[in-house]
């Protein structure tokens, strides 16, 4: 077989017409045969001369694993776990309890903890320590901190019908909406859900908040209530649940029955990346401060979340708004979670600060509720209550914390 050097010096003569027309066409080949190994930055392989072997560069480092959520914990790193009042978080945890008991990994510490409803704090600690293990929270990063915000359950004014004051619907549940549990096929996607709508034979996403709110005079037949303000309406899906104060005098509860499936966007952080805000008064008040004095602009800043949220009526008479455990929230004792680290039901004990201070907050919670927002393993809504004062401390929480969820031995990791 003819070397390169012979087939380069054959062409090369002056009868070979074509000659350095070939030879520049091989030389390419030879090249881009080289550069089938992917290209190595400079400073970790420097470029061979052309037709050298392909040079082998060095693989980088694979990026370490993702740190494990929950790493076990001793009693006494719980900051300040031997001062904290135990009685009104165990009051919220009897509430867990109603949903719990029928689940053979808690049947026995809810026995257990219905046994010491009214008990003092010393015999209260002494069942926590005896009947669960801590485990402290981790990012994936390995890091402990993150984000603790607020929320509550806010009172709007509103109507059964609409008139010229209350002119913004609250909707319930459209009927093609759907919802596909993805757990039924795979087990691994346990707790995922998919929605969607029919488009022919098609499952396509389902409609954002811009265009339900094209399609309104469709959905008539699925409005609940009227409302008199669409920014108090905004935030009330934030909330995912509320009362209102109807013009007949009466008051009705709803809560969170469904959503659309679109992914929640914060409107403070689309206000922040678009200059019309400061990270410091991107709080609630903040924002409808913003909104109130840019009523022209109130659908661009609406519509920068395209999440969106149905309602369903709710008996008044319960203590609480239901949250995702299906059980009332308990005023600054429940806490919204990421349930894939948190199992819901769980005592949690948090150690944060309060709203917009340096005043620490320590105490023992309980995960009964879930936020489109609420995603990773050091992440909480503080539940605050009902009303203005309860909304503003809410609105105002933005802090740092550390969580650590209280586990019985049947769900504890191995």
């Amino acid at each position: 077989m003819m070397s390169l050097h012979a087939l380069a010096g054959r062409l090369l003569r002056p009868d070979h017409r074509f000659a350095h027309h070939l030879l520049a066409a091989l030389l390419a080949l030879l090249l881009s045969a080289c550069a089938t190994t992917p290209a190595p930055t400079p400073q970790a392989c420097p470029a061979a001369p052309a037709c050298a072997p392909c040079p082998v560069c060095p693989t980088p480092p694979a990026p370490p694993p993702p740190a494990k959520p929950l790493e076990p914990a001793r009693w006494e790193e719980l900051p300040g776990w031997r001062e904290a009042r135990l009685a009104p978080a165990h009051a919220a945890f009897l509430e867990s309890c109603k949903a719990l008991a029928r689940r053979p990994a808690w049947l026995h510490v809810c026995q257990r903890a219905r046994e010491l409803e009214g008990a003092d704090e010393v015999a209260l600690r002494r069942f926590y320590e005896a009947e669960f293990t801590p485990f402290q929270l981790v990012n994936p990063d390995g890091s402990r901190d993150g984000l603790i915000t607020g929320y509550y359950e806010p009172v709007l004014k509103g109507a059964r019908s609409r008139d010229r004051i209350n002119r913004y619907p609250v909707y319930g549940v459209p009927d093609d909406l759907l919802v596909i549990d993805l757990g039924d096929l795979y087990p691994e996607l346990k707790g995922m859900r998919l929605r969607g709508r029919l488009e022919g034979r098609k499952v396509v996403p389902y409609y954002s908040r811009a265009e339900l709110e094209q399609r309104a005079p469709q959905l008539r037949d699925k409005v609940l209530y009227w409302v008199e303000d669409p920014i108090e309406l905004f935030f009330l899906q934030i909330q995912g649940s509320g009362q209102i104060q109807l013009a007949d005098g009466n008051r009705v509860r709803i809560g969170y029955a469904d959503q659309n499936g679109h992914p929640y966007r914060s409107v403070g952080r689309y206000l922040i990346d678009n200059g019309e805000l400061a990270a410091e008064q991107a709080s609630m008040q903040g924002i409808k401060a913003w909104a109130r004095a840019n009523p022209q602009r109130l659908d661009e800043l609406l519509n920068a979340n395209p999440s969106f949220v149905f309602f369903r009526d709710i008996p008044l008479d319960s203590a609480g708004p239901l949250g995702a455990l299906g059980v009332p929230l308990t005023p600054a004792r429940s806490l919204a979670v990421d349930p894939r680290t948190t199992p819901l039901g769980t005592p949690v004990y948090l150690d944060t600060t309060r709203p917009n201070s340096d005043e620490l907050l320590r105490q023992l919670m309980v995960a009964q509720d879930t936020g489109g927002a609420i995603k990773g393993p050091v992440r909480a809504d503080f539940f605050w209550g009902l009303g203005p004062e309860a909304g503003a401390l809410a609105g105002r929480m933005k802090q740092t914390g550390r969580m650590w969820v209280l586990l019985p031995p049947a769900l504890a990791p191995r």
